[in-house]
Order: C-alpha cells, then sequence, then structure tokens
C-alpha cells in the first residue's frame, strides 16, 4: 500500500475512535440464535439481530440448504442468463411471488443489489423517484446511480408525510413515470410506512409504488406477508424490493417482486443481474424452505407479535422511553451517542448485546440503541434483557 494512503486510513481511523464512531466486530461461534456463544464472552442474549422468526436456526432451514448444497453444488458459477440459473431459482422465486401477493419475482444476491438494479434500469430521463426521507441506505445510492446512469430526476418528501409528498407528485406531473418509493418499515425507527395512503395518492397522481420491505417480509401482517398485508393492501403495491437476510432464514440474498414484464425486464437488462453471479443454490433452497415453514407456522408471527408488545411494554413499565410502534425493532432513546455507547457496552457485559446508535446514523441528540425481539425469544430471554436493562439503567441514571 501506498505510504500516503496508509498514513490517511490510519490516521482517519483512530479519529473514528476518538469520535466514539468506531465498529468492533463481535465474533459468535454458534448459530444466529436468541441465545449464541459470543467470543471472549461466553452466552448472550441477543437483541440485535434480523432473524425475526427464528428461521436462521430452524432444522428444515438448515437441512433444505444441506441438500441444495448436495445437489447443485457449492457455486452458480454463472451469471444467470448464461449457465447460472437452476431449477431451484425459478423454484424460490414462484414461492416469493406467491407469498408477497405478486404475479412474478427475481433474485438477487442481496436486496441492495436488487435496489441497486431497480431504479438505473426502469427510469431514465423523463422519469423521476419520489423517495421517502428516511429511506435505507440501498435505496438512496440506487436513487444516485440512477440519476448517473439514466439521468432521471429525483424528489424527497418528508418522512411519512402525505402532504408534502403530493406536493412533490403535483410537481411531477409532467414526468412520463413518477415512481414513488417508501421502506416497508424504516430500520432505525421501527415504524410503518402509510402505505394505504400511498397507494391512494399514487392512484390520484398515476403514479408507480415501490416498497423496500426487508423488515417487513416475514414480520408485519397476520401471517407475516409484510406491510401491504399489515395495511390491508396485499396485491396492490406496484413493486416490492427485499430481502431473504433477516426474517426469511437469515442466510444471505434479495428479490424483486411485481408483474411478470417487470421481472423479465430486469432479467433483460438489470446490470447487478447481468454482470454478477447467480444466488448460491444452497441459499435459494434455504430460503425456500423458510418461506414453506413460514406458511406452513402463521404461529410464528403470533407469537413475534406478542413478543415484540411484551417487551414494548416492559420497558416502558421500567421507567425507559421507547419509540411507540407496532413492529418487533424497538428504539430506545437516550439523548446523546456517548451514552448510547456506554449502555451498549454496559448491557454486553451483563450478556445482553443490544447495539447502539448515534450521530450522524441518527439526528443529533436522539441517540438510541435498537432492540429487536424474534419469536424465538422465550419469556426468560426477554426478561434476562429487561432486569440487565433495570440495573445498567440505573448505574447510569435513567430510570
Amino acid at each position: 500500500m501506498h505510504a500516503g494512503v496508509q498514513t490517511r486510513l490510519t490516521q482517519e481511523l483512530e479519529q473514528f475512535k476518538r469520535d466514539g464512531v468506531y465498529k468492533r466486530l463481535n465474533h459468535l461461534d454458534s448459530p444466529q440464535a436468541p441465545r449464541v456463544t459470543m467470543e471472549g464472552r461466553g452466552e448472550v442474549v441477543i437483541l440485535s439481530s434480523n432473524n425475526y422468526v427464528g428461521l436462521s436456526n430452524t432444522p428444515e432451514v438448515v437441512a433444505a440448504g444441506k441438500a441444495a448444497l448436495d445437489r447443485y453444488g457449492a457455486g452458480t458459477a454463472s451469471v444467470r442468463f448464461i449457465c447460472g440459473t437452476f431449477t431451484i431459482h425459478r423454484d424460490l422465486e414462484a414461492a416469493l411471488a406467491r407469498f408477497v401477493g405478486t404475479e412474478a419475482s427475481l433474485s438477487y444476491v442481496s436486496c441492495w443489489n436488487a435496489n441497486e438494479g431497480l431504479f438505473a434500469t426502469l427510469l431514465n430521463d423523463q422519469d423521476i423517484v419520489i423517495s421517502d426521507q428516511l429511506n435505507h441506505a440501498s435505496i438512496i445510492d440506487g436513487i444516485r446511480l440512477a440519476k448517473v446512469i439514466g439521468k432521471c430526476d429525483t424528489a424527497v418528501y418528508k418522512h411519512s408525510d402525505m402532504a408534502d409528498l403530493e406536493v412533490k407528485l403535483r410537481d411531477a406531473r409532467e414526468h412520463r413515470t413518477r415512481l414513488v418509493v417508501t421502506d416497508g418499515v424504516f430500520s432505525m425507527e421501527g415504524d410503518i410506512a402509510r402505505l394505504a395512503d400511498i397507494l391512494e395518492l399514487a392512484r390520484r397522481y398515476d403514479s408507480v409504488v415501490a416498497v423496500d420491505d426487508s423488515h417487513a417480509t416475514g414480520v408485519l401482517g397476520a401471517t407475516g406477508r409484510g406491510t401491504a398485508e399489515h395495511c390491508g393492501v396485499l396485491g396492490e403495491v406496484d413493486i416490492l424490493t427485499s430481502t431473504l437476510g433477516k426474517a426469511l432464514g437469515g442466510a444471505a440474498g434479495g428479490f424483486v417482486a411485481s408483474s411478470a414484464a417487470v421481472c423479465d425486464y430486469l432479467t433483460q437488462r438489470a446490470r447487478p443481474q447481468l454482470f454478477s453471479n447467480a444466488l448460491p443454490c444452497t441459499v435459494a433452497g434455504s430460503a425456500l424452505a423458510a418461506v414453506r415453514h413460514l406458511e406452513a407456522h402463521p404461529e410464528l408471527i403470533t407469537r413475534l407479535h406478542e413478543n415484540a408488545r411484551y417487551f414494548r411494554e416492559q420497558l416502558i413499565a421500567r421507567g425507559f422511553k421507547p419509540l411507540p410502534g407496532e413492529t418487533p425493532i424497538i428504539p430506545v432513546i437516550l439523548g446523546e451517542t456517548a451514552k448510547a455507547i456506554q449502555m451498549s457496552e454496559l448491557l454486553l457485559e451483563a450478556g445482553v448485546f443490544v447495539t447502539g446508535f448515534g450521530y450522524p446514523v441518527v439526528p443529533q441528540g436522539e441517540a438510541r440503541v435498537r432492540c429487536q425481539v424474534s419469536a424465538a425469544h422465550t419469556r426468560d430471554d426477554l426478561d434476562r434483557a429487561l432486569a440487565a436493562f433495570t440495573t445498567v439503567g440505573r448505574k447510569l441514571g435513567l430510570v
């Protein structure tokens, strides 16, 4: 490495540490589960995982991944349009489309890739994409790419502000395509998009709606079909993107779900499809098993919602101030970044892993620890975490 570059990077890394934003990696030595073995820590209750319904270590899901590994091999070794499409991809994509209520779906190696490919492929200089202010970084970067490649126009509306969205839609009436994009569940806040209202506005202004449902697929709705099911509009969203790396087994991968024409067009033209290897078959196999398991066990969704409600209510009873909401993402607002980082460290010492977030990830003065509850958590797991919160909260003068 060039000495000047090495020096600059080392100095910036040291500044990250001084600013309290340096990320230290914690190494797990067991499967992702409610309780894990963390190197140097022993057994730890995990309250920071996206394993919302506990499928990452469900025996049927693991076995399906192993079976796909044996049948199809370790890698796809090709992009989809050459020789990287396996029968397991077709089976998975049909199951995903059925699950989320669309005509078709198309898998990617990540939802980041799905968002990266979506806007730049579908939009050009005649079009505009209108994005919620708090959308995920993958949406933001996907839009930036579309702006450079396709020269589309862009606009941002205030978070979940329907009046502001209507202004942006009204101002965009001369564009050929108006694409409104929102997260289904906003990962830092744990709140849910006003999807029924967004769809109503989109119809009024002849617009298309895209939803990144990564934190809602397998989480929201009576049967886990996501934000659309939760809001009573299942089957009405034009384009969905989501992940296989959270509730649906937690391995990796993502997908776009939409009409057959949209998915076929993305197959023909989306650069992450054309220039990157297909989703590994072992991941496709475990994800397909996760979808089927979830369809057969809707009680997992009921348990998830019950656990989230219990944990939120108990935090409030102990004097904490979690943001209100209905999702298993439960942020506890602490104020200053240093306090959030300190609380996260003290909780880990007490055997509970919760991540602290501060500025610039969240606004100044709104630092938080973000709890994520799973259907796999037992009441004992949650009570152990609550006891640690109480002890640490008193030590820091928070309760």
